[in-house]
This record gives structure tokens, sequence and C-alpha cells, in this order.
């Protein structure tokens, strides 16, 4: 088993794997491993799981969303929380893996642009034409990356992804695995870290 390498788990519509994405390049600095991202579809993982969004139970919503503040401040990162949340991620996400399939080197270009569209610049991702701009912006080709998301190979290998992450136990993003021990939440990253370094 190679405990010097972590999967990390997201969607872009989790503030959580927002903060635990921030992390990564420390974490990956600190430990030596490889993080393996791995684009999954939440609304998927909660339909196959029983599972639902903390944002669906008002009190836990609320609490969550101050709780993820307070990590931001920890982190010295910014989160905005977005007004158009919850967010639609199915295209982001199928753009996701497509460009993984390809070995795209502007992968983490991408993420980063969406993740911080989401998150930071408080961006209107149900929308087709915000997303567009946000991909111009980015220096992506808006038509290319909506040709990606429409593949049907693309589709079928993010639902593959997803399915697999289910089949491996998780219900919800971000989830870290190191070996085969699960950790979930951005809130154990420590975990993680301990993890890698054992």
């Amino acid at each position: 088993m190679d405990t010097k390498s972590v999967d990390f788990y997201f969607d872009y519509g989790s503030p959580a794997a927002w903060l635990a994405y921030t992390q990564l390049p420390k974490l990956a600095a600190d430990t030596g491993a490889t993080v393996v991202l791995k684009p999954i579809l939440l609304g998927g993982v909660f339909q196959s799981t029983g599972n639902r969004a903390p944002i669906t139970v008002p009190l836990k919503g609320s609490y969550l969303f101050r709780d993820f503040a307070r990590f931001a401040r920890r982190y010295g990162v910014p989160l905005v929380m977005n007004p158009h949340f919850p967010i639609n991620t199915i295209t982001l996400m199928r753009i996701d893996a497509g460009l993984a399939m390809r070995s795209d080197p502007r992968l983490p270009t991408y993420r980063d642009a969406m993740f911080r569209a989401i998150w930071v610049d408080q961006q209107n991702m149900n929308d087709p034409a915000t997303v567009g701009a946000v991909l111009a912006r980015a220096g992506f080709d808006p038509a290319g990356m909506l040709a990606i998301a429409s593949d049907p190979a693309v589709k079928d290998a993010l639902k593959a992804l997803t399915q697999a992450a289910v089949d491996r136990g998780i219900f919800g993003a971000p989830t870290f695995f190191v070996g085969d021990e699960m950790f979930w939440g951005q809130d154990r990253l420590d975990f993680v870290r301990e993890s890698l370094l054992a």
C-alpha cells in the first residue's frame, strides 16, 4: 500500500471541498505525498447513499457556514458564500473529468478557475453564459469545453467515477483516502497528514 499518495474526492459545489482544495499544496509539501484529485458528482453520491446537503437542514446549514468561515480565517484563504448556492455543477464536473481523460495540462488552471468563481467571486455558475465568461477569462474556449461536457464518453466517465466513489464508501465531499483509510470533511486534514506521515 502506498502511504505517500492521497485521493481527494471533490465537487466544485461544496464550500468544504474548496477549503480543503486550498490546503492541498501545503499537505503535499508537508508530507511529500502525491495528491490525486478525483471529480465526483455530489448530487449522484447523495442520491445513491440517501445523504443530503447540510443546507437542507436549516440549523445545520447556517452553523456549517459559520464554521467554514472560521476555517477560512485559520487557513488565510478567501471564502465568500455564493448567493446562487446551491450550484448545479454537472457541466463543470463533466469538463473536469473530460480534461482529466485527455491528460490536459491546463486542468489545474481549470480547477482554480471553477472553485474561485463559485467560492471567491460569487459567480452564478448555474447560468451557462456566466460559465462561458468564466471559462473565457481563464483562457479556455467555452464552446470547446461545453463540447467536452456533452461527450457521451465523458458523461459515462463521471458516472463511473461517482459510482466508484460510492462503492468505496463515500457519502459526501470532500473525502480523502490514504490507502484504505477514509477521511471525510476538510476538518480532517490533520488526520490525513498524520496518516501520510505514519
